[in-house]
């Protein structure tokens, strides 16, 4: 990991710390849980969203009018409008995807959840999604969600991620294998 993102890093794990302490505390890890997805949705839809907040060409004064605005069209708690604002007004909004990972996987661990990073060549369909949910919460023990995406290139077969481990069962992992095994032979 390169020194700024181990240092953007290490600010969003004290925010999401912060955060999450809180909110257990005032009971308010629903209302926390609900902002969180939320913004992280805002973020991967909106590309002027996340221009906004990370680019150190727009103002203090503009990032903090644009995220107190999209924080009230979305209804955030109180909680989380004003760790924005202080996050805002210190210039840390660009940590802002990092925070929100984290404090997803905070939610998820107080829940006894994991997140399961899914990837396959075409969507899944509902009922493949609930098998591999419960597939994976066999393996696991844990309720297990998934955070699916598409990638044709994979030609078939899927890549999961879960937690540390990582089960590739693409068709363009096993021809990857059988090159490999081919340039070994001749």
């Amino acid at each position: 990991m390169s020194e700024p993102a181990s240092i953007s890093l290490g600010i969003a794990t004290r925010y999401a710390t912060a955060l999450f302490e809180l909110a257990k505390e005032e009971g308010a890890l629903k209302a926390l849980e609900a902002d969180t997805s939320a913004l992280a949705e805002a973020l991967r839809i909106s590309p002027d969203l996340s221009a906004a907040i990370s680019s150190p060409m727009v103002s203090r004064e503009d990032q903090g009018r644009v995220i107190a605005a999209v924080g009230a069209k979305m209804g955030l708690s109180a909680l989380m409008a004003n760790t924005l604002a202080l996050m805002s007004e210190k210039r840390r909004l660009f940590v802002l995807p990092q925070l929100l990972n984290n404090l997803t996987d905070r939610i998820a661990a107080e829940k006894g959840e994991m997140t399961a990073e899914v990837t396959s060549a075409t969507a899944l369909s509902a009922a493949q999604a609930k098998k591999l949910a419960e597939t994976l919460k066999a393996r696991v023990g844990k309720t297990v969600k998934l955070k699916t995406t598409v990638d044709e290139s994979l030609i078939g077969g899927l890549v999961v991620k879960l937690g540390s481990t990582m089960i590739d069962t693409s068709v363009k992992a096993k021809l990857a294998a059988l090159q490999n095994a081919m340039k070994e032979v001749g």
